[in-house]
């Protein structure tokens, strides 16, 4: 949830304004979102004009709520250059089925640019009068901003459904094509990467967007294909091909199988710079320095403590990867552009952690400031002061230790009670933050919490504010005590449940997480079939829009061991169905539970349920597969259902291959 530590002033505005400069920098503009990817490119520039100001002032220490709002400004810019490389970089047509979260997307991160520069004190920085009208003028804009959908990207997207949903035969070339070109799909090369793109959204999606968007996006596949077939003829084809031959080199690492020792243990991709750290084991240097950027100064592979943070460069992986390179087409000077590019901003990264002594008597300074600010201010004051400390908590486990020392925690509690929904929002979001290190959740316990966290949870002032204390439940609920507390509260389960049903999905997948958190103390698991929640998960795994599939499934599989929870499992009739399909389209958790719920039932539901699943054609090869291929854990499940329908199918004289 951030960074590290607590940067400094003149590290993070480097930081900043590197950041900036790379989204600004973007050369080709995604063919999705052009209008909220522009203007957001413009909010961007402006932004960038204030960190150089602030940099030329070479003021060594800034206001505390300024370096506050700058370190949430660099996370919100961060994601919003993942948000745009996602677009850029992802399937065309999926983005533009996503049309309409993707725009809220934008919109959210405009809302979160104003609320950071609500606490940015303009009138004691050193800038023009001309920077500090272009903020005051860009705040102004952020915090009326409306959320702005394309009505021509709306209007595509309803064609593309419309030739998803039609017979192939009835397809109208021109009318496929143009929507095809809407999104920069034109030649034979673009289509068969647009493929791959989609058969790359599938795997994303397997474990959390459900049956029917991994069905979509297959569909999706299908008339791609099709559409390729139908729009390009052989001769037209080759000479797209003989076009592109020159570029095809480009894309040569997507098909081939780079080997494991290759790869970055943390990423798994090829590594571009292989770093050597003190445990003695490899990385590629961008993801080694984002993981201790986060606050861990852990070796990844070995858990070993890093006695030190330097980064030693791997020359002979290096060499060798250059090799292997070359021999199969990879493109050196892209890879050793982008590496020299990513040891910057890396190098950059780890001269932060250098400071950490000089940020920890900042961050003492700030919170004690801060804390101040909320037990003595009036509302306002108050309401900014719990903004401040939920955005200080975002950025690494010391800050999160300092600001507990510093009292904060039963001010905050308090403050789950308030009557405004902002300083109500804040608060939780602050403790949940807080929760993150581990003895911060005893604290937090201690200081009587559960009870205005579950309140805010049921009957919260803003959707945000709800669910995030389901979050806050599920970080609380991993230590184990805690779970027993928690559930021997009346309304928290009850609460969860009902914020499964009406949350956003974001709502409804801390609702699931927290649920299975808890329903792993037994005496949780009946009071969570009592409030409903069997029928609910069912549902929400045949919902596409939910995206909590294998959350779902983690909680039915735990439920399944209670009577209570077997007897509304088996009620339903379309589990069964819907089970065997996850099999086949599943992620690998998905596909453990599933099967795990499918062996269950059998055992429990006797002859019933094995004959349902021996009647479905897709059941005996989807488990032969797993037989073979699938999961340790998967294999044997699948073996020993395998053996019970045999056992079913004996008397009929007709066995169940195994």
């Amino acid at each position: 949830m951030g960074s590290s530590i607590f940067l400094q002033s003149n590290s993070l505005l480097e930081s900043l304004i590197h950041l900036s400069n790379e989204v600004s920098s973007i050369e080709k503009l995604p063919s999705i979102q052009v209008r909220n990817v522009s203007t957001m490119l413009r909010r961007i520039k402006v932004l960038t004009s204030l960190f150089e100001e602030i940099q030329e002032s070479n003021n060594p220490m800034l206001p505390p709520s300024s370096v506050l709002c700058l370190s949430e400004l660099f996370s919100v810019i961060r994601r919003v250059k993942s948000t745009m490389e996602g677009c850029k970089n992802g399937s065309s047509l999926w983005g533009l089925i996503q049309t309409e979260r993707l725009s809220n997307q934008f919109h959210v991160f405009v809302k979160e640019i104003a609320r950071a520069l609500d606490i940015l004190p303009l009138s004691l920085l050193t800038v023009t009068v001309d920077i500090k009208e272009q903020i005051e003028l860009l705040h102004r804009q952020a915090k009326r901003v409306e959320l702005y959908v394309d009505p021509q990207e709306i209007q595509t997207r309803d064609v593309l459904l419309t030739l998803m949903a039609s017979e192939k035969t009835m397809f109208d070339v021109e009318t496929v094509k143009h929507v095809f070109n809407s999104v920069g799909l034109k030649t034979v090369l673009d289509y068969e990467e647009e493929m791959s793109k989609l058969e790359d959204e599938v795997h994303k999606q397997a474990g959390t967007g459900g049956l029917i968007v991994v069905s979509n996006i297959n569909n999706l596949i299908s008339l791609v294909s099709y559409a390729k077939s139908m729009v390009f003829n052989e001769e037209s084809e080759e000479n797209d091909v003989r076009q592109v031959s020159g570029s095809v080199s480009k894309n040569t690492s997507v098909s081939f199988n780079v080997p494991d020792e290759f790869r970055c243990p943390i990423s798994l991709d090829l590594m571009k710079d292989p770093v050597i750290v003190a445990s003695g084991h490899t990385y590629d240097r961008s993801s080694i320095a984002q993981w201790i950027n986060t606050g861990h100064y852990t070796c990844p592979k070995s858990g070993q403590r890093l006695i030190h943070m330097a980064l030693i460069p791997n020359y002979a992986l290096k060499s060798l990867l250059h090799q292997w390179c070359q021999e199969n087409n990879i493109p050196l000077t892209e890879c050793s552009s982008n590496a020299e590019s990513e040891k910057k901003m890396c190098e950059k990264v780890v001269d932060h952690i250098s400071a950490t002594k000089v940020a920890i008597d900042s961050v003492k300074r700030t919170a004690e400031f801060v804390v101040g600010k909320l037990a003595m201010g009036s509302v306002d004051i108050q309401r900014q002061a719990a903004y401040e400390l939920r955005l200080l908590a975002k950025t690494g486990m010391e800050n999160r230790r300092i600001i507990a020392e510093a009292g904060a925690i039963p001010f905050l509690v308090t403050l789950l009670s308030s009557n405004d929904p902002r300083t109500q929002e804040n608060a939780v979001t602050a403790l949940l933050n807080l929760s993150i290190f581990d003895n911060n959740k005893v604290l937090i316990m201690a200081a009587g919490a559960i009870k205005n966290i579950v309140d805010v949870l049921e009957s919260g002032k803003t959707m945000e504010a709800r669910e995030n204390a389901a979050a806050a439940i599920f970080s609380l609920s991993m230590i184990d005590d805690f779970k027993v507390a928690i559930g021997a509260h009346s309304q928290a389960i009850p609460a969860l449940v009902g914020l499964l049903r009406e949350g956003t999905t974001t709502g409804k997948r801390d609702a699931a997480m927290a649920l299975c958190n808890l329903a792993l103390y037994n005496a949780n698991k009946p009071k969570t079939v009592a409030a409903g929640a069997v029928p609910l998960l069912i549902e929400l795994l045949m919902d596409d829009k939910a995206g909590i599939t294998d959350d779902a499934l983690g909680v039915l599989a735990l439920l399944l061991s209670c009577p209570q929870g077997l007897e509304a499992i088996k009620k339903s009739r379309p589990l069964v169905p819907l089970l065997i399909d996850l099999l086949r389209f599943g992620s690998a958790k998905g596909k453990e539970n599933s099967i795990m719920l499918l062996l269950g039932l059998c055992k429990d539901g006797g002859e019933e349920v094995a004959r349902r699943l021996l009647i479905n054609p897709r059941s005996i090869p989807s488990l032969q597969s797993l037989a073979t291929d699938g999961s340790p854990k998967a294999r044997r499940k699948a073996e020993a259902l395998l053996r019970l329908l045999n056992r079913c199918c004996s008397q009929s004289h007709n066995p169940v291959g195994l």
